[in-house]
């Protein structure tokens, strides 16, 4: 089936559609007070301990605070990934991590950015250059192909089709003036993830079209069952029009820290690099240096998946079936169908009034199309990062407050 109009940004579009999720929800709960103690299940902020080796390596490492970074990362941080990823994922060989991988203060900058650098990198188009992505999605997605000057092409993710974008749906013109295709696996806010044949459909897609995949690949370490794969063990033994994002927030509980890589297709990453050389964030020697000891230890995430793990295991008992639970196959979020509960802003602003539970609605996450179809509206985004005993305690008060 071809892609409809429906499936692009509405020109114009409600100017709610640009802003964060978070300021939106923020005053939507401005006229209440929390009905019992605060229980933040909004923010997706890893609450868990980090890791034990992060200060004496800082305190290792900091006089080199003292110097400026390089744009594309320390030689023992791109060797640190190179030797993570190879470990990690099947990929038909090995990452080079002279040209291969670039260090990132942290994945949202250069998600960011990448849409910038690919509406430069990528030849010319047939008609209008475009960037599609998932809808709902990570909201620096939406703002790069903004930046880029590129047409922001939404593509449902629903219950439907797995809550991933259907690649069936995308038509010859949409496909031949596609510049990037933005796709999170584990996705956010569904956690759904995508499967080998799916990213080898999309590679096929991609170097027809000659556009470049951008897959989001930072929750790839938060699963309970069975570990996701990644998009470049599908792409080849060149990489080509492929380049993944990761970071080390989820994976070792340290979002403050903003270090994280995209690695992927040579050619791309070195028009990439220039871009990032001129006008990116650069990170830190001494916070590369502890990336080095976090890529270098799986004791630490092995711990991280055992807590969300449990957590998971409470959410399957308290929940069941309600609101179409099911446990996601990645990440730490769950989403909840709350159509029949007065839909997603009532339900945020009762469950914060009457139950002290913060979420998040689900079509803040999202951007209304232009037949009017929010893919993110009926449901709540929860974030299961705070301990599993104030986990449970939102939960049992989730279910008290909407059943």
């Amino acid at each position: 089936m071809a892609m409809t109009a429906s499936s692009r940004a509405p020109q114009g579009g409600h100017p709610d559609g640009e802003r964060s999720p978070f300021a939106r929800t923020a005053e939507l709960l401005a006229p209440y007070q929390a009905g019992k103690p605060l229980i933040a299940l909004s923010l997706g902020e890893p609450q868990h301990p980090i890791p034990p080796f992060v200060g004496r390596v800082l305190a290792d490492h900091v006089a080199e605070f003292g110097r400026y970074p390089i744009a594309k990362g320390i030689e023992p941080f791109r060797q640190a990934v190179t030797k993570w990823l190879c470990s990690r994922f099947q990929l038909a060989r090995a990452v080079d991590p002279e040209r291969e991988v670039l260090v990132l203060n942290g994945s949202r900058e250069g998600l960011f950015f990448a849409a910038l650098a690919a509406s430069r990198y990528v030849g010319e188009r047939k008609g209008r250059p475009a960037i599609l992505m998932p809808n709902p999605f990570y909201p620096a997605y939406g703002a790069g192909a903004r930046a880029s000057g590129c047409e922001q092409i939404y593509l449902p993710t629903t219950a439907a089709n797995g809550f991933l974008p259907d690649l069936d749906t995308l038509d010859e013109a949409t496909l031949a003036r596609t510049v990037a295709f933005y796709i999170a696996s584990p996705a956010n806010p569904q956690g759904a993830v995508a499967s080998r044949d799916y990213f080898r459909r999309l590679k096929q897609l991609a170097d027809r079209y000659g556009f470049i995949i951008l897959s989001d690949e930072c929750y790839s370490e938060i699963y309970t069952r069975e570990a996701p794969g990644s998009a470049l063990e599908c792409a080849g033994d060149d990489f080509s029009n492929v380049v993944v994002f990761q970071s080390l927030s989820k994976r070792s509980n340290l979002p403050g820290m903003r270090v994280g890589f995209a690695a992927g297709d040579a050619k791309f990453l070195a028009a990439f690099h220039e871009l990032r050389n001129v006008a990116a964030p650069q990170v830190p020697v001494p916070l590369q240096h502890v990336a080095v000891a976090a890529y270098g230890d799986e004791t630490h995430v092995e711990e991280n998946r055992r807590l969300y793990r449990t957590k998971f295991d409470v959410a399957d008992q308290i929940l069941g079936h309600r609101y179409g639970y099911a446990r996601p196959a990645g990440g730490f979020c769950v989403w909840l169908d709350v159509s029949k509960r007065g839909g997603e802003e009532a339900a945020t602003v009762k469950l914060y009034r009457d139950a002290g539970v913060r979420v998040i609605p689900g079509s803040y996450l999202a951007r209304t199309q232009a037949d009017g179809f929010n893919p993110g509206a009926g449901y709540i985004r929860l974030a299961l990062v705070s301990d599993a005993e104030s986990t449970a305690e939102a939960l049992h008060r989730l279910v008290e407050t909407l059943d």
